[in-house]
């Protein structure tokens, strides 16, 4: 995995290093003990026999507002009220911290799942782990659609970059004619959702992600910070981190990734699957409490009390004005534009936002095989996807909930997907896809 250590950036490295065998450290804030809360409304009992086989469970999650669901499931007492009541919540440094920690598991000191970049269980079902050895994992939940942005350093406002325009080729190159001999854009791990967002967005605007620019992976946290500095021109994060940037002033958002793609995929809920084989009935109450807290996290009378939980000094430790108007559906974007009632904001829920389609994951693996990250070998990817991605556990613990009928999919497929630039992927031939790409490295 070359592409992988090439793209290292100083600032994750020693983050990464020092948190993955200090994970006791990063996120005891998560420990507090069950509140019940009269502002959930009951959901159905567990069935007879469905009583867990543990109690126990260590969920890792790192400071994005999507990361909410499981929060929310730990302070409003939805995991203990199906049972687990010695869930764990803990604050992960980076990408790659979680990664290591769910490989280790919580026999050794790690963690059982996590709030995850949605290719990122792929990659370890594959072997891309520390230690290079497969560590198998399930797919349990998507956690939201949209919700992030890429931001841009203030310097390229004159320019007018957005969406979409030969803007950012044009100031990219005019960088470089200045002296700029690297033009850093980060996102947050190789291969990741923020990281095939930014080459989605560049790629489509004739930048080369691979030849013009330089990009590199940074933690969610420190994106702000070295924007400040100036060590790059622009990043791809879920929030709070952009509403930050453009409180600070420090740069703008060139486009909220709803753009880009209506409604797409963003983080998932994902556990070893060893522990969920083990542990069915306990997987399925932690899946339970997850389906519901997104149920809660979606209303629009729940935003104000969210955002207050996850900022506090507990969780995540920002000010609440740099996650609610965003997360409420107002966007300054920081450079003049604002909107209010965006809507592609996050969703928890609304619009089979919490379900795990297969096609989506497709998508992700398509695009990873675009950028070298992965091999070209659709026959493989078809097959680790019905392994990975456990669409049929989501079924059950929507079913035990009493969900609707008409809010559970009765296909594995959205269908036919269309980008901002017109370029449309259907998940039944996504070879033509790639091979329609005219910036790639497969």
């Amino acid at each position: 995995m070359s592409q992988f250590s090439r793209r290292k950036f100083i600032l994750t490295t020693g983050v990464a290093a020092a948190s993955s065998i200090l994970i006791n450290a990063c996120g005891q804030s998560g420990t507090s003990e069950p509140q019940s809360s009269p502002s959930v409304s009951p959901a159905a009992s567990l069935a007879p026999g469905d009583a867990p086989e543990l109690t126990k469970a260590k969920l890792g999650y790192i400071a994005l507002t999507d990361a909410a669901p499981l929060i929310i499931a730990k302070e409003k007492g939805l995991f203990a009220k199906y049972g687990m009541t010695d869930v764990e919540v803990l604050k992960q440094a980076s990408w790659p911290v979680t990664r290591d920690n769910i490989e280790t598991g919580s026999a050794g000191g790690g963690i059982d799942g996590a709030h995850i970049l949605s290719p990122m269980p792929y990659f370890m079902t594959m072997g891309m782990t520390k230690t290079k050895q497969p560590v198998p994992m399930y797919i349990l939940a998507r956690l939201n659609t949209n919700g992030q942005a890429i931001s841009i350093a203030n310097a390229y406002k004159e320019a007018k970059v957005g969406l979409k325009g030969d803007g950012l080729k044009t100031a990219i190159d005019k960088a470089k004619a200045g002296g700029k001999k690297d033009v850093k854009v980060a996102m947050t791990f190789p291969g990741g959702t923020h990281d095939l967002w930014m080459r989605y967005w560049l790629s489509a605007n004739g930048v080369d992600p691979n030849k013009d620019v330089s990009v590199v992976p940074i933690p969610p946290p420190q994106m702000v910070a070295n924007m400040k500095t100036g060590s790059m021109e622009a990043f791809c994060v879920g929030e709070p981190w952009n509403g930050r940037l453009v409180n600070q002033n420090l740069g703008y958002s060139a486009l909220v990734t709803g753009e880009l793609w209506k409604d797409h995929p963003e983080k998932a809920f994902a556990m070893r699957s060893d522990w969920v084989d083990k542990n069915p009935k306990a997987a399925k109450a932690l899946l339970m409490a997850v389906l519901e807290a997104q149920q809660w996290c979606d209303k629009p009378e729940n935003h104000e009390e969210m955002c207050k939980i996850i900022a506090g000094p507990k969780w995540f430790d920002v000010k609440v004005e740099d996650i609610l108007p965003r997360t409420s559906g107002t966007i300054d974007y920081g450079d003049g534009r604002k909107v209010d009632k965006f809507p592609q904001a996050m969703k928890f829920w609304a619009d089979n936002a919490s379900y795990p389609y297969q096609s989506h994951d497709m998508w992700f693996l398509t695009e990873n095989m675009r950028w070298g990250y992965i091999p070209t070998d659709f026959v493989k990817a078809k097959e680790m996807l019905k392994k990975v991605n456990r669409e049929d556990l989501w079924k059950a613990a929507a079913t035990a909930l009493k969900v609707d009928a008409a809010q559970i999919p009765a296909s594995t497929s959205r269908g036919i997907e269309t980008f901002f630039d017109g370029v449309k992927f259907d998940p039944e031939k996504p070879e033509d896809y790639l091979k329609s790409l005219k910036i790639k490295k497969a």
